[in-house]
């Protein structure tokens, strides 16, 4: 992504030709790789039913590993902020409907592949045919992991029609999709009571919360350096980020499991953690393949339930001690890692990306 350059206050600056945000390519790696500690972490919570009574050690890695994770998704909604409303905001509704293809027409694909998958299985709860028709309104199964699309989508195309119109633009289609999807849910309920017939709930919506995330990334993304730079102030909030994440686990263990996005401590954790990473130099020599890596990463985010749930019965156990625990939790975080973006970077290869990521 470009990037604004220095400016005086007030006066802008045209973007330097030829920059690229290599800390923001940092950060959406890891907001990946931390969706998989998320789900990895989830599959130990499973073996020992979410209480430390059903294994001790296994509950509190996995709790150690969820909370450290539930950053990933407000770090991927600040990523998106930062693109639409500074980093790259959009020209026409052409360059929408080009960028937002390129997520729908992924989700459409992985979508059928897990209800293939799941159906191959045997593990369908339901009939493919229904699960089918409901994921066209926004259903989560059985890829669950695909839930935030339906919100990322939304957010995405409000943020870039408000970008056109406040640069003079008439974005005519990308704003009446925009209306389309807050008329949907209840336009499509009044139609089933009218019709009684059974209509699934429209969840191709977002909440303040996911807005919220965006415009601060967006906020906080665009500091100048001399705002954010110095071991000092990186060490700080790297130490505020370990506070934080201890209390995540703590609202985890006490309150809630798993903890909301929308809640404070996780939004502490998310800001903390952008800021000691924001504008941070990463050395020329691993600059390639971090590119490489961030342009794998939703890819390798869309795979990943793939490879975890084929590779998790192996690993996780219950009754495992300490030492297993954590390095079961690792191995299985490092598998589907190294699975993932395998895979999403061998297609990328084969010119496969526009369908599958």
């Amino acid at each position: 992504m470009r990037t604004p350059g220095p400016a005086d206050a007030g006066t802008p600056v045209p973007r330097p030709r030829g920059e690229h945000r290599y800390d923001i390519d940092l950060v959406r790696v890891l907001a990946s790789v931390g969706v998989i500690v998320c789900h990895a972490a989830g599959e130990l919570m499973k073996a020992v039913d979410r209480t430390p009574s059903g294994g001790g050690p296994v509950y509190w890695t996995a709790l150690a590993g969820d909370a450290l994770s539930r950053c990933a998704v407000p770090l991927f909604f600040a990523i998106a902020g930062w693109v639409v409303l500074s980093g790259a905001p959009p020209r026409d509704g052409a360059q929408i409907r080009k960028r937002l293809t390129r997520i729908v027409v992924p989700l459409a694909v992985w979508t059928a592949v897990y209800l293939l998958w799941d159906r191959v299985r045997d593990a369908n709860t339901d009939p493919t045919r229904d699960l089918a028709w409901n994921a066209v309104f926004g259903s989560v199964r059985p890829a669950f992991h695909l839930w935030y699309l339906y919100a990322y989508v939304p957010v995405i195309l409000l943020l870039s029609v408000a970008v056109l119109v406040r640069n003079g633009k008439r974005p005519w289609g990308a704003g009446a999709a925009l209306l389309g999807l807050a008329l949907a849910p209840t336009l499509l309920g009044d139609l089933g009571r009218l019709l009684d017939v059974r209509v699934p709930p429209f969840a191709w919506q977002f909440g303040v919360y996911q807005i919220a995330y965006a415009v601060a990334g967006a906020v906080l993304l665009s500091l100048p350096g001399s705002s954010v730079a110095g071991r000092r102030r990186r060490l700080l909030w790297l130490a505020g980020g370990l506070c934080a994440w201890a209390a995540v686990a703590v609202y985890e263990h006490r309150v809630h499991f798993p903890s909301p996005y929308a809640s404070v401590v996780v939004a502490l954790l998310a800001g903390t953690l952008l800021m000691a990473l924001n504008r941070i130099r990463v050395p020329e020599r691993f600059r390639p393949l971090l590119g490489r890596l961030s342009g794998a990463s939703f890819g390798a985010y869309l795979v990943h339930l793939l490879f975890l749930e084929v590779l998790a019965p192996r690993v996780v156990s219950a009754g495992a001690g300490w030492p297993a625990a954590v390095g079961g939790l690792v191995g299985l975080t490092a598998a589907t890692v190294l699975l993932s973006f395998a895979a999403a970077l061998l297609w990328t290869r084969l010119k496969l990306a526009r369908w599958l990521g």
